[in-house]
């Protein structure tokens, strides 16, 4: 009986093999695995009941589902996401809607073309998955899920072999793309990554834009990298790494704020990012910058050690330092630098009160240059109006603060001995630094001064912030981070979150903002080297962090291990994620000197015309021509490398002779060599001295090729290895 024109019967090769649904269904857990964070229940919970449809298809207990309830199932989901898409925002609701057609087409495949889709949209998703999973190890991970979904492929035209050769043809197949993705990454343009891609909604972390007195305390108990920098000029000690992140002014006696105006200019920045000349052209070397380690009045304990000093004087010989930062996803626009931080990045604006600021969220690993000039001085020249933010304070609010500041103001008319006598009182007072300090009440400055006297970096800031303000001085707050872990098999810092700091900056007639911070005056070693010399990991940010990989730091070997694993990773956002324009131009000109477009463009031509050439080889589409007889030639090279391990033939031997003389002389120490042999010696025989119909040829032909090439393999290993003694 003939089908119908029209009839939707399957056709030759439209059947898909059980072998393609079985690679199939790891495809599947495979493609979705990096995104499970990306998902919402119920989008997850529609991808398990795809799949578990699925395996009741492989395993031959359910049908296929009807188009229509399949049909009914995509409208539904894409309603449901555009009425929640707010709530996780549009590009996670894009994500959600391409998991879920990607798991409806999952299960009502029916013919290889379906299986070619559902191939290519696997594909779509890890290229999505990479635009916010970019670490050395989610990469690795998405090589994987690449490889598995190319099995899928393989299985279309090669269903019948085993499941590690078709791995290993996906693997060949991924290892052959590689020079194209290569030369494709060195001579691209840099283009600017997604800037008109949606923002994910994700959950923020690290500092905020206002701060509350137990916010930074939070920070205190996570082990979660914030960035990392490497200097290229100097190498500061830790107490000279105050990473400036945000500056607030507006205080209404419980939290500090920032300022209106900058929250406008930082909303206004994509499209006229404000302007603020580099510090170079402020740099002069009057009085340098307040240090309360060295203010006689400030008490301060331990003097630096005699090689940090050197270290501290090197960088103070620079009139800049030159660094690069990497930071973390943060979700967040503000940036990391010291003061007085400079980036000419097209990615960064300087904002006026000396911070760094991305034009865009920093949604994934941001990589950006920075020169900062530590002697500069911060506005020589203060408006009406920030001296006036800078100077208010709540009403009726901290009486007992207010009374005190008065007696430094009367005691200390001159405003640098006034504040260096507040930054003694700290010192010389029985105060207490916590990082579990007990409550405060409605007058919090009060209770924490007179009351509590325990606290971290905001309770002392605050403190001092206020009785600055009191007494007439401008002031502010301004958070970060202080300090950094050296990496000295790559030579950069990182900086984790538990290390967020907050300090005070005093306006001072023809200094301009200067940096106090009173946590030195009651924890000198959290300042001078760092966290961990002032509390114990176990009770702060390892608390949380059972599995953290910071709790080797205590052990040696396994901590300079975790170092080189970091290392690895520091180079590879460095060399791959952060490959900018500059650093294109740098390995191009290396390999064709003057680059022009021209030149680029012959380069590019090669390259490709040589990848094609090797994969058309490899697939057998070009052949060389060899000189003689192909099948005599492979035959004598056998010959050739079976004499370099001891097994020579003699001129006088035929080939049937010289198969005898190995079968007798290493059939017990190696079998395998005497049966390929053997086999290929027949077939070699057959082929070159009998007349063979086609048919017998051709299987002749099949036989020696496939010894030939096991032989090989096996003398390769037998090389190597030395496993046979064949001298």
């Amino acid at each position: 009986m003939k089908l119908a024109a029209n009839s939707t019967a399957p056709q030759i090769g439209d059947n898909i093999s059980r072998q393609t649904l079985f690679w199939l269904l790891i495809t599947n857990i495979a493609v979705l695995s990096p995104l499970f964070d990306k998902t919402t229940p119920w989008t997850l919970g529609i991808c398990a009941i795809c799949l578990l449809w699925r395996v009741g298809i492989y395993v031959g207990k359910v049908a296929k589902p009807p188009r229509f309830l399949v049909t009914s199932l995509a409208i539904g989901s894409a309603v449901t996401l555009a009425l929640v898409s707010k709530e996780i925002g549009l590009l996670n609701a894009l994500v959600n809607l391409l998991l879920l057609g990607y798991a409806l087409k999952y299960i009502e495949m029916r013919n290889q073309r379906d299986v070619r889709v559902v191939v290519l949209a696997g594909y779509f998703i890890i290229a999505l998955t990479f635009i916010d999973h970019q670490s050395l190890l989610n990469t690795a991970h998405l090589l994987v899920v690449t490889l598995i979904n190319t099995c899928v492929l393989v299985t279309l035209y090669q269903d019948k072999q085993s499941l590690k050769h078709t791995a290993w043809i996906g693997g060949k197949f991924l290892l052959q793309s590689v020079p194209l993705a290569l030369l494709l990454f060195l001579v691209l343009p840099r283009l600017a990554p997604l800037w008109l891609v949606p923002n994910m909604k994700e959950a923020q972390t690290g500092l905020s834009d206002s701060l509350a007195i137990g916010d930074i305390g939070k920070l205190t108990r996570s082990t979660e990298l914030a960035f990392r920098a490497s200097f290229t000029n100097a190498k500061p000690i830790n107490a000279e790494l105050y990473w400036r992140a945000l500056v607030m002014e507006n205080y209404d006696g419980v939290t500090w704020r920032q300022d209106v105006g900058i929250k406008q200019l930082q909303k206004d920045a994509l499209l006229f990012p404000p302007s603020r000349p580099s510090p170079a052209l402020m740099v002069n070397n009057p009085n340098p910058m307040s240090d309360p380690m060295s203010d006689p009045i400030s008490n301060s304990p331990a003097p630096i050690s005699s090689e940090d000093q050197e270290t501290a004087s090197g960088v103070q010989d620079k009139p800049s330092l030159r660094y690069q930062v990497i930071a973390e996803p943060s979700h967040q626009p503000w940036l990391f630098g010291l003061d007085v931080a400079y980036s000419q990045d097209d990615s960064v604006v300087n904002m006026p009160d000396y911070r760094l600021l991305a034009l865009r969220n920093v949604d994934q690993r941001m990589s950006y240059q920075v020169e900062s000039w530590p002697k500069a001085k911060m506005d020589l020249k203060l408006s009406a109006r920030q001296r006036q933010i800078n100077l208010e304070l709540p009403s009726q609010s901290n009486p007992r603060t207010l009374a005190l500041a008065e007696q430094f103001k009367t005691q200390y008319p001159a405003p640098k001995p006034r504040l260096w006598a507040m930054m003694g009182h700290f010192n010389s007072e029985p105060f207490f630094y916590t990082l579990t300090p007990p409550p405060l009440g409605p007058q919090q400055v009060d209770d924490f001064l007179f009351e509590n006297k325990a606290g971290f970096c905001v309770h002392y800031a605050a403190a001092f912030i206020f009785m600055a303000r009191a007494t007439g001085l401008p002031a502010r707050m301004v958070t970060g981070y202080q300090g950094g872990e050296f990496n000295p098999q790559a030579g950069y810092y990182s900086v984790y979150q538990y290390m967020a700091h907050a300090w005070a900056e005093v306006w001072l007639e023809d200094e301009g903002w200067v940096r106090f911070d009173p946590t030195a005056m009651v924890a000198p070693n959290r300042i001078e080297q760092g966290f961990d010399a002032q509390f114990d990991p176990e009770q702060s940010y390892l608390q949380e962090s059972p599995f953290s990989s910071l709790r080797f730091k205590s052990m040696p070997w396994l901590n300079e291990l975790r170092q080189r694993f970091a290392s690895i990773d520091y180079y590879w956002s460095v060399w791959v994620l952060g490959f900018n324009q500059e650093k294109q131009n740098q390995v191009l000109s290396g390999i064709l000197g003057d680059v022009t477009h021209t030149k680029i463009a012959v380069f590019m031509g090669l390259c490709i015309s040589l990848i094609v050439l090797y994969i058309a080889y490899s697939a057998g589409l070009l052949h060389f021509r060899v000189q003689g007889d192909p099948i005599s030639t492979h035959y004598q090279q056998l010959c050739n490398r079976l004499a370099h391990l001891g097994i020579k033939r003699k001129d006088s031997d035929g080939p049937n002779q010289f198969a005898q003389q190995i079968i007798e002389q290493y059939q017990h120490s190696a079998p395998k060599l005497c049966t390929l042999f053997q086999t290929l010696t027949q077939s070699y025989v057959a082929l070159k001295y009998q007349y063979l119909p086609a048919k017998d040829y051709q299987a002749h032909l099949t036989a020696f090729n496939a010894a030939a090439k096991q032989l090989n393999w096996l003398l390769l290993r037998a090389k190597v290895k030395d496993k046979f003694n064949l001298a």
